[in-house]
């Protein structure tokens, strides 16, 4: 059977079961699947939760007991944005489950849901890679104020580097190559975390159109 006849019997299929069902089951099936899609949203948002406690537990011990005190710095300044961070995401959790509290979620509802989760990926995107020159220009600011000199990375750097600019240029690569990487990974995370589902309501939203 070619590719086509299959899509066609398909959606003949489907057209077929959905016609059979009253408005009522209509709605029943929507309701379990916008449910569905908002749970999986809200367990992605307490992800998010978990993980901010672990980076907050994590550079605040760094912050606290580290060995150097440009090192304190950092990781406590990015602790600090850390807990910002968290409470702007629980904020998100508390709306969703304000918003999905009604036994039948209206379409208005998912649509304030899906408005306030595609601004909060934008600006978690914009942060994120905004974030990039503001840690490297920090380390460096750091570093210069409290060189660190470590024996074992003295020895690789000094055979490998015998210039300056040689090391200046493998750090300009290594800066534009984190760059690169992170840009794609934040991509992924964010349409893994929350894009699909966001996706998904969207599509829950158009079905309830149509029913109108």
């Amino acid at each position: 059977m070619e590719l086509d006849e299959l899509k066609s019997l398909l959606n003949q299929k489907l057209t077929t079961a959905h016609s059979g069902r009253s408005s009522d089951d209509i709605a029943h099936l929507l309701t379990r699947k916008t449910s569905s899609v908002i749970d999986k949203l809200k367990r992605s948002l307490w992800i998010e939760i978990l993980s901010c406690i672990v980076i907050i537990l994590g550079f605040g011990y760094i912050g606290i007991a580290g060995s150097y005190r440009s090192l304190r710095i950092y990781f406590s300044v990015f602790a600090i944005l850390a807990i910002v961070f968290l409470f702007i995401v629980i904020y998100l959790l508390r709306k969703t489950q304000a918003l999905s509290a009604t036994s039948l979620p209206v379409k208005s509802n998912l649509q304030m849901i899906v408005s306030i989760i595609e601004a909060f990926m934008k600006r978690y995107f914009q942060f994120t890679i905004g974030l990039i020159p503001v840690c490297v220009i920090f380390s460096f600011l750091l570093g210069y104020n409290e060189p660190m000199s470590i024996p074992e990375v003295d020895k690789v750097t000094s055979s490998l580097f015998t210039h300056l600019w040689q090391m200046l240029l493998f750090l300009g690569l290594y800066i534009v190559a984190l760059s690169i990487g992170i840009y794609y990974f934040a991509k992924w995370y964010l349409r893994k975390l929350y894009g699909r589902y966001v996706a998904q309501l969207k599509e829950c939203i158009a079905e309830l159109e149509e029913q109108q």
